[in-house]
């Protein structure tokens, strides 16, 4: 029998519901835009993304037919962004705007909490800044003290949602506790943070594994909807969810997106620690690590420089690789991972046609992800196994043969890879499946197997090592 399962992705400008089946099959979906001020990037009123979700559900379970069964929807979750915090009164009533993730006015907060951190914590993540939760948490303290003794609980994006499909606001889970200073190695919440920092104890949530089911959506809501009073489930950042979607998610699994940078997620069994920084781990729902890291390469160049016809293009640079040229698309000045190079520039080829240009900086990109792997692989002690990827720059046919054979290893190129997925996949991983390593594969899609080429993964192998040698020249690695 069919079963049913809800995941809403609450973004910065806007939100998207799916309800999809057991095996991932989407039944219906809807996405709204929000209405935003110019403070968006700093705050924004949580109410707003709780009607927009509203909205969403009424539009997506009233369309069904009138001979669904609407018996059989099980769970529901929700991801959201990463860092973004609200303070709650006792009455589970926001005290202040939703503070977002991308407000910079915690930087000073960032900065003496990563000090702090640093002296307490040995192998665990310190790298806080003004994108972190705990930054902004200490930020409002000291901006607003009058509202201190008002404040209950401070939770996440995601925790609101779920706090208002179920009542329980007091529960999140490993991926959103990371960065308001949870250690996820002890599972436990440091003692500086009420020592030094000045937190209550009393403010911090009860952590629990990603998909654990924290409580039942409330009656008046499944009267609205015509649900039973289905499971709600913790919910789970953006990044995360969508590496669940993307299908890496047991050890040796890693997730390469392409969009206007390079972002890489993967699961070891042990935790990688980067004494550089580049690299951070969350914790996975059953015990492994998802480390991962975000390049400032990517695929925005084709954007400025290649957009007027892309077929084109890839048509070109399959008749040209491998080109032998040592490339490097970086648009803007600085590197972060996988070396961390704040004065390094692009590489360009000496007398290269635009096709050759083209088909170089491919190349170029697969080298930035292959260091990347190879990187992770001398921190771990662990192998990569295969890539899943996602995002506009795994749409290539060419590129995908070009990084199959830089890496070799296969790349699964995933036919949705959305956080709304993800959610409804987490939604399903303990409610329905024993856990995520078993929902994934079954409720994810491959849309593309790519092996890697022999006669390119000899030569790439020479063009690689060339490329490395050039960034020790220019003293970049």
């Amino acid at each position: 029998m069919r079963a049913y399962f809800i995941g809403i992705d609450i973004g910065t400008q806007g939100a998207r519901t799916v309800l999809v089946d057991q095996r991932g099959a989407l039944i219906a979906s809807a996405s709204r835009s929000f209405v935003l001020d110019e403070r968006a990037r700093e705050e924004q009123s949580p109410t707003i993304w709780w009607n927009a979700g509203v909205e969403l559900l009424d539009e997506v379970l009233n369309s069904l037919p009138a001979d669904f069964d609407k018996s059989a929807i099980r769970a529901v979750s929700v991801t959201s962004t990463s860092g973004t915090v609200i303070p709650l009164d006792q009455n589970n009533q926001p005290l202040h705007n939703a503070i977002m993730y991308s407000d910079g006015r915690s930087a000073e907060q960032g900065k003496r909490i990563q000090k702090i951190a640093l002296r307490h914590v040995k192998d665990g993540y310190t790298g806080f800044n003004a994108s972190s939760g705990i930054s902004k948490m200490l930020w409002f303290m000291e901006r607003y003290p009058d509202k201190r003794n008002r404040i209950a609980l401070w939770i996440h994006a995601s925790d609101y949602m779920v706090g208002k499909l179920s009542g329980v606001y007091k529960t999140t889970d490993y991926t959103n506790a990371l960065k308001s200073g949870y250690d996820v190695a002890n599972l436990k919440w440091p003692a500086y943070i009420i020592d030094e920092l000045g937190l209550k104890k009393e403010w911090l949530q009860a952590v629990v594994p990603s998909g654990t089911v924290v409580g039942r959506l409330q009656e008046d809501l499944a009267t609205r909807w015509g649900l039973k009073e289905i499971e709600v489930v913790v919910g789970m950042t953006d990044g995360c969810a969508s590496q669940v979607a993307s299908g890496a998610v047991k050890p040796g699994d890693w997730n390469t997106t392409i969009g206007t940078t390079l972002v890489i997620k993967g699961v070891t069994r042990n935790q990688v620690i980067d004494p550089l920084g580049r690299l951070y781990s969350h914790r996975h729902p059953e015990g492994y690590w998802m480390p991962g890291g975000a390049s400032n390469t990517g695929a925005d160049w084709i954007t400025v420089d290649f957009s007027s016809d892309i077929l084109q293009w890839n048509q070109a640079a399959e008749k040209l690789i491998p080109t032998g040229k040592i490339a490097w698309p970086l648009l803007q000045d600085g590197e972060r991972y996988p070396l961390s190079a704040p004065h390094a520039r692009a590489i360009v080829p000496e007398q290269a046609s635009k096709a050759e240009l083209y088909a170089a900086n491919l190349e170029g990109v697969a080298c930035i992800e292959r260091l990347a792997y190879e990187i992770i692989e001398e921190l771990s002690g662990e192998k990569v196994a295969a890539v899943y990827t996602a995002g506009g720059g795994s749409n290539s046919d060419v590129w995908l043969k070009i990084r199959a054979s830089m890496l070799n290893v296969p790349i699964y190129k995933c036919k949705a890879a959305s956080g709304a997925l993800g959610a409804a996949i987490m939604a399903a991983s303990n409610t329905y499946y024993q856990s995520v390593i078993e929902a994934a594969p079954q409720m994810t899609t491959m849309e593309k197997e790519v092996y890697p080429d022999d006669r390119l993964v000899v030569r790439y192998e020479d063009q690689y090592q060339q490329f490395k040698q050039k960034l020790k020249v220019l003293n970049y690695l």
